[in-house]
């Protein structure tokens, strides 16, 4: 908590997309435990939403797990869509992970006059980064439903799938994938023994086409076991500031 709350502090970030946010209330619980409430009362951003997707059954308690998204926009609304399963609780046992329910944040926010439809998801489990499973085809449509037809969209997260993957390449004929296929990784080897997440880029993002990518780097930082993406954005409206 404390490296990953530095660097969210440096980096200033307009909006910051998190995925597998815990988000327990009780005071006596550890500050990983109650990340979203620490990251509300450390970092300077006014509005923040919590969409959680599964309640976790640990020793200390019943834990909420899933996406949240701090602005420093007004939310203008917000809704959940789940990608497989639905919130629902479950022992904490990361054995069990792949099982576990995911879902699709959806954050509208007013960023200076315009609408920015921010989606932020962690997709379905599986190892094998390139299956198209009958589970993946579902997310995608799911996402695309969602997406498709709004205005200034920003889709991410933590894919669990690699961008050549068909359930990725269908959002692609809605949305432009910023990275393409320029990352050889988004994890952060440094805390993983497998070789295979050595080649395997998972977090992505997606943005409609009337944003404009002005910067984009994937950082290797030793924040978290995955990468940070940092993607500098604005509206292709010439009137409209910087988002």
């Amino acid at each position: 908590m404390p490296a990953a709350l530095q660097f969210l502090k440096e980096q200033a970030a307009d909006i910051v997309l998190l995925q597998e946010v815990n988000n327990g209330t009780d005071p006596s619980f550890t500050e990983n435990l109650r990340a979203f409430e620490v990251l509300k009362e450390r970092l300077d951003y006014p509005y923040a939403d919590f969409a959680p997707a599964v309640i976790n059954r640990l020793e200390a308690g019943k834990i909420q797990e899933g996406n949240a998204v701090l602005s420093r926009f007004p939310i203008l609304g917000h809704d959940v869509h789940f990608l497989s399963g639905e919130l629902s609780e479950h022992p904490y046992d990361p054995a069990l992970a792949p099982a576990w329910p995911r879902n699709l944040q959806h954050v509208a926010l007013d960023a200076n006059g315009s609408e920015i439809n921010v989606f932020n998801f962690q997709g379905v489990w599986d190892l094998d980064g390139d299956n198209f499973s009958e589970q993946r085809r579902r997310m995608s449509d799911t996402i695309i439903e969602q997406v498709k037809n709004k205005p200034h969209v920003i889709l991410a997260g933590d894919t669990n799938a690699k961008p050549t993957n068909p359930a990725m390449r269908a959002i692609e004929e809605h949305l432009t994938s910023v990275f393409g296929n320029s990352l050889t990784t988004t994890f952060n080897m440094q805390r993983k023994d497998n070789p295979g997440y050595a080649t395997a880029a998972v977090d992505l993002m997606y943005v409609s086409n009337d944003l404009r990518v002005t910067g984009k780097t994937c950082l290797d930082v030793d924040i978290s076991d995955h990468l940070p993406l940092v993607v500098t954005l604005e509206t292709t409206n010439p009137t409209k500031e910087k988002e």
